[in-house]
Order: C-alpha cells, then structure tokens, then sequence
C-alpha cells in the first residue's frame, strides 16, 4: 500500500522576507528544504511514498522545482494557516493515513527511519524533541502513560518542541477532520490536533 506524505507549503514566509516560499530556500549543501524533505522521504520509503503538497504562495514555482508531486491549492493562502492547508490535504488524501510535514522542516532521514513502524502500524503520532523552548515555538505536554495532551505555543511548562512531522492513522482521520474544520482561519493545525485530544 503506498504512503501518503503532505508537505504544507502554501505559506507566504513573510519573516524570512525573501521572494521565493520558505519550502525552496536553500541549505547550505545546495539543496532546498523541500529537496531535502523529498529525498529523505525516498530514501526511507521509496516508491512505496506518494506526495501531495500543499500550494499557495507563489505555487508555480514549488510545482516548478517538484512536478512529479500532486498538489492541492490553497486558494486562500494568504487568509489561513496550517490548519486549512492541512485540512484540504486530508479531505483529499485516501483511506490510509497520512505522514505530514511542515514545508520548513529541516530534518535527518533517521528521524523517519524511527517512526516507520509507527506509520507502518497506523499509529497517530508527533515528532517532539526535548529542547528548551521560547515563545515561537509549538510546545507538548505529557499525560502519565506518555500520550500527548497539550500541544500549542501557549503551553505552560513545556517539555520541548513538536518539529513538525507528523503522522495520523486512517483510525484518526476523520476526527482530525472534523476538529481542523471547526478551527479558525488563522490557527495552526496543532489547534485542530489538541481539539481532538
């Protein structure tokens, strides 16, 4: 069964201020951060991975860079944030679940090499790191069996940062939808998520 991957990239990336979407800055190797992001998902999964990005600001260019992608636009990029992107990918995603990653993620092909038996399970998760964290930054908190149950940049006495990929199981799913429906414009999908929890 192939592996659904969504890559929120509708984005404007008004604080890094530069021309292009936040998704295609280039790192310091040459690639840009959705190459890398590409090639980790390839290499850790193959043709079993099927990606859908997210498109809004300047979309021609991403489809550009990544035409063997299917995309799903945004329309009203510049009016919502990630909880719409994220709703519109899943409205058009099949019965599986979906891994999904935030268009600036930076990451290590290992970090999905760690949850592959998660996703192969169909078993919701987000990636968190223990880091300290300031006021940007999406935070967690933990019940006593080690299940997420605050995930927001307001969150008090944070154990670290959700980094921004992201895995829902079919089981999952139509809750996701619901709460990330009922979310406002503006909110990140982090809020649909703690909705649902």
């Amino acid at each position: 069964m192939a592996l659904q991957v969504v890559i929120l990239a509708a984005g404007m990336g008004t604080r890094l201020g530069k021309p292009w979407p936040k998704p295609l800055t280039p790192l310091a190797d040459g690639r840009s951060i959705m190459q890398q992001q590409l090639e980790n998902v390839a290499q850790v999964f193959g043709d079993e991975a099927r990606t859908t990005i997210v498109v809004g600001f300047k979309m021609e260019m991403i489809m550009e860079a990544h035409p063997n992608a299917t995309f799903v636009y945004n329309e009203i990029y510049d009016q919502t944030n990630t909880s719409k992107s994220l709703l519109k990918a899943l409205r058009a995603s099949h019965d599986s679940g979906v891994l999904w990653l935030n268009g600036d993620v930076v990451f290590d092909s290992r970090v999905l090499e760690r949850v592959t038996d998660r996703i192969r399970g169909e078993k919701s998760f987000v990636c968190v790191n223990t880091s300290a964290t300031a006021e940007e930054e999406v935070k967690y908190t933990v019940d006593a069996r080690g299940n997420i149950n605050a995930l927001s940049k307001q969150v008090k006495n944070a154990l670290g940062e959700a980094v921004g990929i992201n895995f829902i199981s079919r089981h999952h799913k139509a809750v996701a939808i619901q709460y990330l429906d009922e979310c406002a414009d503006n909110d990140y999908f982090e809020r649909g998520l703690e909705l649902a929890i």
